[in-house]
């Protein structure tokens, strides 16, 4: 059932539609040490290697500070679908160099709001490289056509991203 572009604004839907909080863990071990892998998220071009929306990206900016943050934009395309507009929006809340990253995001589809998350990235010193421990608490706002596969989805995606983390950091 295809959700109406208005549909989440208003009180009758928020009324009808419960907002689901979840929260996951992804742990990876990179080879690399802290201050290497902290340089991928703070580093645009290093960054733009392993941080990136699917489709054809249309937009991009990003200010690695306190209050400063990242937005992206992109079209993405699949066989026998309409298009969908993706947005991403972040804002950093904390930044320890070499350990820590604290930021908040949106992700709307089509420009609905469909999630809003809290992220915490901590990287752990290990002797052949950093253990980089990601949580993230997701606030669902606007359920999917499969409300099941929102949290399975997001952790998914999460999961991809970081595969691709080593590339960015050699």
């Amino acid at each position: 059932m295809p959700l109406k572009p208005t549909a989440p604004d208003s009180v009758e839907y928020v009324r009808q539609h419960d907002t689901r909080h979840d929260t996951f863990t992804v742990e990876a071990h990179l080879a690399a040490p802290p201050d290497t892998v902290f340089g991928a998220f703070a580093d645009t071009p290093a960054r733009r290697r392993w941080f990136r929306l699917p489709g054809r990206q249309v937009s991009y900016t990003h200010d690695f500070t306190v209050n400063g943050g990242e937005t992206a934009s992109s079209l993405f395309t699949t066989t026998g679908a309409a298009p969908e507009r993706l947005a991403y929006a972040s804002r950093y809340l904390d930044i320890v160099p070499a350990a820590r990253v604290v930021y908040t995001y949106t992700s709307h589809v089509d420009d609905i709001p469909r999630w809003a998350s809290l992220v915490t990235v901590e990287l752990h010193p290990h002797p052949d490289g950093t253990h980089l421990r990601w949580t993230e608490q997701a606030a669902f706002l606007t359920p999917s056509a499969r409300p099941e596969d929102d949290l399975p989805h997001l952790r998914g995606a999460t999961r991809l991203r970081l595969n691709g983390l080593p590339a960015a950091l050699g």
